[in-house]
């Protein structure tokens, strides 16, 4: 922390070189930087961006790596909008919100590699959904990547701090998400269960997602026998000893912090057609629980059940959309996303996996050209074939 209190001097220098080359004239003097604060959990600087008549409220945020490099900036024009309605310029204000939302023409892909790497040089709002099930922590394949967990929860936060910076503004984050059981060692050992969409939470809240619901997904009784919790209660019935069997997760919803509300994404939408067509008719979930059937598939351990990802993309999005998955495992989510007339961007790390959705994918779209990337970030996947 010393060390990292001894740099706010430079992090000034490169936020302040950041606004020469973005703004000028009396809108740079318009825009001040706040304290630089060091965040020990995301290892980055963030430097508030604020109004000269106005400090208390931000209108953007850098964030600044341990090097001295912008590793995360908002969008210029965003900036400039916030600055607008800080300082009581109503009338550039209306004709900014009634203006129609432009979203970069992104086709579908599939890239194998790491959505930190991948996502960077993506355009701002290239994902108008974001939906995906990061790995979990204890997954055999995927724990010896992490020294422990807070090392595990330092890349989630890398991850989603890369999807919110392609992520258009108000719109949504969905992550299924369960606390997951670490095994004991030995019998004078215990076993553990991690809450990982609870210490998600103030990472999410920090890199800017805005909590809006907490959805669970409610498996059949008998899905959770096979982790062996509650046997033990069941046979000695002693207090203290009582573990449920877990048959829900967490389906956690998160929207791009804004100022705006979400019917300004609904009138400015580049298609109103579009809109009005992805309206939900008939029946719908009208509360919190889903009750949905786990699914399998002998490529991967854990996959989406297709139901999951009809209902998550029908109520977060709207047909046209591009929806991003940056864990995409078999490519569940592009493959749903597709039959319900939406695009999609499928990120993975794993090189198995990357193949398993060129196979499944190539036939289904053979109409419709997908772009397979497996060379330009190639250095950051996993193409270890021994996976354990």
């Amino acid at each position: 922390m010393t060390n990292a209190k001894l740099l706010t001097d430079d992090v000034r220098q490169v936020a302040t070189g950041w606004l020469n080359n973005h703004f000028t004239g009396r809108q740079r003097e318009k825009i001040l930087l706040g304290l630089p604060e060091w965040d020990g959990r995301m290892r980055l600087w963030r430097v508030a961006l604020v109004s000269s008549q106005d400090t208390s409220v931000p209108i953007g945020e850098l964030q600044v790596s341990y090097d001295g490099k912008i590793c995360h900036f908002p969008s210029p024009k965003i900036v400039s909008e916030r600055l607008f309605v800080t300082n009581g310029e109503k009338g550039k204000r209306s004709r900014k919100r009634d203006s129609a939302i432009t979203f970069p023409a992104t086709p579908n892909k599939v890239i194998l590699g790491d959505c930190r790497d991948v996502l960077q040089n993506f355009p701002p709002e290239s994902a108008q959904l974001v939906f995906t099930s990061p790995p979990y922590f204890n997954a055999k394949s995927e724990y010896a990547e992490y020294v422990n967990y807070d090392a595990y929860l330092d890349f989630l936060g890398e991850a989603f701090s890369a999807c919110h910076s392609v992520l258009a503004e108000g719109r949504f984050l969905v992550v299924n998400l369960s606390p997951v059981l670490v095994r004991r060692t030995s019998r004078s050992t215990a076993s553990k269960r991690l809450p990982i969409p609870f210490d998600l939470h103030p990472i999410l809240n920090t890199i800017g997602f805005e909590f809006i619901d907490d959805i669970i997904w409610r498996k059949p009784e008998g899905a959770g026998w096979h982790l062996g919790r509650g046997r033990r209660f069941a046979a000695d019935r002693q207090p203290l000893q009582y573990k449920p069997v877990t048959v829900t997760e967490y389906v956690m919803v998160y929207r791009k912090k804004t100022d705006r509300l979400i019917d300004w994404n609904l009138r400015n939408h580049p298609d109103p057609l579009a809109v009005e067509e992805s309206r939900i008719l008939g029946e719908y979930e009208k509360i919190n629980v889903w009750e949905i059937t786990p699914a399998s598939h002998k490529a991967h351990p854990a996959v989406f059940p297709d139901e999951l990802v009809n209902r998550v993309v029908r109520y977060y999005s709207f047909r046209g959309d591009s929806v991003l998955d940056p864990f995409a495992g078999i490519g569940t989510v592009g493959r749903v996303a597709s039959s319900l007339e939406r695009r999609f961007i499928l990120i993975e790390k794993r090189s198995d996996y990357f193949e398993e959705i060129r196979y499944q994918l190539t036939d289904l779209f053979a109409s419709s050209p997908i772009d397979f990337d497996d060379v330009h970030y190639f250095g950051s996947a996993d193409t270890d074939s021994d996976h354990i």
